[in-house]
């Protein structure tokens, strides 16, 4: 298992339509979520700041086949053309990354 975090702005007009959207995340995407071996996935809001953070766990072998996978996926492409439009990706984000990786520095059991 590995874990990932990773952090991206949110537009401030959209923080109750973000809230609301992620209230009723849709089955198919969910299901998406759990194939490509995704566990203990949580997305934080710090406001005012708007920053979004998101915590998951990958427990699968090929974690760029299980992404690509969930790339591919029709129902979580109608779900980002939501959901990425609300969001604002920092300007230090590496290239070809929407949300900014992070690394972790600290954890304990």
């Amino acid at each position: 298992m590995k874990r990932f975090g990773s952090v991206i702005g949110l537009q401030p007009e959209a923080v109750t339509e973000y809230r609301r959207v992620h209230a009723a995340v849709w089955p198919d995407v969910l299901a998406q979520i759990s194939r490509s071996n995704i566990r203990n996935y949580s997305i934080f809001l710090k406001e005012p700041e708007n920053l979004l953070f998101a915590y998951f766990e990958y427990h699968g072998t090929d974690f760029a086949a299980d992404m690509a996978a969930m790339s591919a996926d029709t129902r979580t492409q109608e779900w980002w053309a939501v959901c990425n439009p609300m969001q604002a990706p920092l300007a230090t984000r590496k290239p070809g990354e929407w949300w900014a990786d992070m690394t972790e520095v600290f954890h304990i059991d």
